[in-house]
């Protein structure tokens, strides 16, 4: 995608050749009309997966998946990865482990917003390692729903995510593929001959 590529080139900060920092329209301060082109980019992509739920974790994946869901129209469910008052009985949970944040978070679902019959597509904002990914796919497994598929906006490929989720039989969609971070360049996977 074009413009969320113009947009991490221009406004994304390469902190390491691991670490890309885009609070500047992503994960801290937002970007709305990115979010509505990304949004439409998901709903084209996952069109006719029949999708009946979108399905993120707090608080980074919560503007792309909004936005995606209003184009799908259908409802956003995020995971919470603090407790609540008011979130307390029949949750589906899943332990994920950060490896930008070096910490494990038990992430939980209440029960009554998946369904069986759900098909869910997972968005998130990064995909580095896969485990954030992982963890709301066995949140839909336990709820006894599908995975339709997963929407990633920005993907480190050069990580073992993307490959991990595929391997597992995932459909992977990600906006933005990083072939490399290295020398404080950002170099796109297209830019070598790799398609999405």
């Amino acid at each position: 995608m074009e413009l969320l590529q113009q947009k991490i080139l221009n406004e994304g900060t390469v902190l390491s050749d691991h670490v890309l920092k885009v609070d500047a329209f992503l994960n801290h301060q937002i970007d709305p009309q990115l979010m509505v082109e990304v949004g439409k980019e998901f709903a084209r992509r996952f069109e006719n997966d029949h999708i009946t739920k979108v399905l993120t974790l707090e608080s980074s994946g919560i503007a792309p998946s909004m936005m995606a869901a209003l184009d799908l129209g259908v409802p956003v469910i995020f995971a919470r990865k603090r407790k609540s008052l008011t979130l307390v009985n029949d949750l589906l949970t899943a332990s994920v482990y950060s490896f930008t944040k070096k910490e494990t978070n038990e992430i939980s679902v209440s029960q009554k917003f998946l369904e069986p019959t759900d098909n869910v597509l997972i968005i998130d904002d990064f995909l580095a390692n896969g485990q954030a990914a992982l963890g709301l796919a066995s949140i839909v497994e336990l709820a006894g729903a599908k995975t339709a598929g997963i929407g990633i906006v920005i993907e480190k490929s050069f990580q073992n995510g993307g490959k991990l989720l595929r391997d597992n039989g995932f459909k992977v969609e990600s906006l933005a593929r990083i072939q490399s971070l290295e020398g404080g360049k950002v170099t796109f996977l297209e830019e070598v001959g790799v398609g999405r």
